[in-house]
């Protein structure tokens, strides 16, 4: 009689720790080893040490855009321009503030790309994974969305794939349409990851005098938040003079609340009241502009009021990211 071979376990493919994608702690771990993510591959990635890069969008032209897109402005697209020009058969690269069903990216029937900036991603530098999730959407076929994962710690970054020189000219969108080229034959749940997306955005409207500033509109009180690229302290400095000589507002009604910080740059905070439109801040803000740019100039130590009205917006100062 026979002897039994021995059972083994099926032979499966063997995949590097960069390929598995980042999945739902719960969730099978996409390895294959049958145990969840957190126990698996995901207790990896939750002890890996990147280390966080505070400005990931520096070097980018519309490193302020870059950063309102990330954290202010729920639908926008913005045409990227590639440092080594379109591969073959795509026509065009668009980064959009999010994706249906929250995909990293998407390769489009058509061949072009949509890379999703919202995305929570695995490591300490955000222009890092969002570069690895651009180069595989380029590669991949049509019709393709791409999965989140790990990006290798020696990859490029988005500074190493898109042309320095290129403009960074965002669309703001009232929804989120843009997902959809051809409405009628959408997926189910396409469809209604649209619905969800457009019930949830606030709208919102980029400032066309001044840059990275936009308005939106809430039920009680619309608010402008405007992106500056100008160093923490010296920008504190500047507003503090500003709203000690009761100049820092932006008309009637309206009032600095505070700031934030996001991406290593800071975001000045305005509440409006809600009769108050874009079109009706934007003369405002040009001329608040101008009187900054003096304040900015400024050299001599700030007065006792002046540190009085810079300790009110640090104390209400927060850090996004």
């Amino acid at each position: 009689m026979a002897k039994k071979r021995p059972q083994t376990k099926a032979e499966r493919p063997q995949l590097s720790d960069a390929d598995i994608p980042v999945v739902g702690a719960r969730e099978p771990c996409p390895c294959g080893s049958g145990r969840r993510y957190k126990a698996c591959h995901g207790r990896a990635a939750a002890h890996a040490t990147t280390e966080l890069v505070h400005r990931p969008f520096e070097g980018l032209p519309g490193e302020c855009d870059w950063v309102a897109l990330r954290e202010l402005v729920p639908a926008a697209t913005v045409e990227l321009t590639l440092t080594e020009g379109l591969p073959e058969g795509v026509p065009s690269v668009m980064l959009a503030t999010v994706l249906p069903m929250a995909w990293p990216a998407l390769r489009r029937d058509d061949g072009s790309v949509l890379l999703g900036l919202q995305n929570d991603t695995p490591s300490g530098d955000i222009s890092r994974d969002l570069a690895d999730t651009l180069q595989r959407a380029l590669a991949a076929d049509p019709g393709t969305p791409v999965e989140g994962r790990r990006a290798p710690a020696d990859g490029p970054r988005l500074q190493d794939l898109l042309a320095p020189e290129g403009a960074f000219e965002p669309v703001v969108h009232d929804g989120f349409e843009f997902w959809v080229p051809d409405a009628e034959n959408a997926t189910p749940e396409v469809t209604a990851s649209l619905e969800r997306a457009n019930a949830a955005a606030i709208p919102t409207v980029k400032l066309s005098g001044v840059d990275a500033a936009y308005w939106c509109e809430t039920p009680d009180k619309n608010h402008l938040r405007w992106v500056m690229p100008h160093a923490e302290e010296q920008l504190l400095d500047a507003l503090a003079r500003l709203h000690a000589a009761g100049r820092s507002s932006l008309g009637e009604g309206t009032r600095l609340v505070g700031s934030f910080r996001a991406h290593g740059l800071t975001v000045p905070v305005w509440d409006l009241p809600s009769g108050v439109s874009a079109d009706d801040v934007e003369k405002p803000a040009a001329e608040f502009a101008e009187r900054l740019a003096a304040a900015l100039s400024a050299t001599e130590p700030l007065t006792s009021e002046e540190r009085r009205a810079r300790g009110g917006l640090t104390s209400r100062q927060v850090t996004l990211s």
